[in-house]
């Protein structure tokens, strides 16, 4: 997939090109979105834009299309490249101005971006082994349920844990789980599926949402209830989520198992109930 859609014009990618004075650049003053294709379909795409509503709504933007242009605009994007499995990226900035100034400008015209690229799947050693974690303090601004494009908290704490062989860093603050660097975490305590109360501190995760529901359908218990550091050091099993990892056990944290040290029962069944969701989803949207 070659091909970007920028303020209103389809573009090669390479050639796609902002002004050095957007805020996006500047400041990052702006907004994105990710959204999961399955064969050429949007996975939960009004979920999607809904959160990148709220997103704009959060920094004073006004979203600049309708919901029913971003699904037109997405169809003609994804149209331009072959049918299958795709990582769709939106970004919405507040746009250039006629001066670097921190004045929010009275009649923004906003940058608007979107592009896709390949989907990662998840390994075959990845299903059967898991992966590790490293805790970390949570080191960022305090809006995290903003999808905000400043996210250098975010990549900074990413990259000390690959830079130690694990995959994520779980992010605490006073003692309490609040994500990952890119990811919704849940623990499975005492048979019961467990994650922190969306709020300022946590990013509202679109595939959070889906495996709460997918684990009561599966008859599992849910809470939505804060989770201390304690709880996640002894949890049973520890999951994590995003919109293109769909569903991980962590089965290493600070090099210490995990459980048995395996992806465990409950991750498998909710991780298989997804799976299927995925399926039926695309066949049926």
């Amino acid at each position: 997939m070659t091909i970007a859609y920028l303020n209103g014009q389809f573009v090669p990618l390479q050639d796609a090109r902002v002004s050095v004075l957007d805020r996006g650049f500047l400041f990052a003053d702006g907004v994105y979105e990710v959204i999961p294709v399955y064969g050429g379909r949007p996975f939960h795409l009004s979920p999607h834009l809904q959160r990148l509503d709220k997103s704009c709504a959060a920094i004073l933007l006004d979203n600049p299309l309708t919901h029913a242009q971003w699904a037109d605009m997405i169809g003609r994007l994804l149209a331009q490249g072959e049918t299958g499995d795709w990582m769709l990226y939106i970004q919405i900035t507040r746009g250039a101005a006629a001066t670097r100034s921190h004045a929010l400008p009275a009649k923004p015209i906003p940058t608007v971006l979107a592009f896709c690229q390949p989907l990662p799947l998840m390994s075959d050693e990845v299903r059967t082994q898991g992966v590790g974690a490293i805790t970390l303090p949570d080191s960022r601004w305090r809006h995290c349920d903003v999808k905000s494009i400043a996210l250098l908290g975010n990549v900074l704490l990413g990259h000390q844990a690959l830079s130690q062989g694990c995959n994520e860093a779980i992010l605490l603050r006073d003692g309490q789980l609040t994500e990952g660097a890119s990811s919704n975490v849940f623990v499975v305590l005492d048979g019961v599926v467990i994650t922190p109360p969306n709020g300022a501190e946590l990013l509202p995760g679109i595939t959070r949402e889906l495996v709460l529901a997918l684990a009561e359908e599966t008859g599992l218990k849910t809470l939505e209830k804060p989770v201390s550091e304690a709880e996640l050091r002894h949890a049973d099993e520890i999951w994590i989520s995003s919109s293109t990892r769909e569903l991980f056990a962590v089965t290493r944290l600070d090099d210490q198992a995990v459980g048995t040290g395996k992806p465990g029962v409950l991750w498998a069944q909710v991780y298989s109930a997804f799976q299927s969701f995925k399926q039926t989803y695309s066949i049926s949207s």
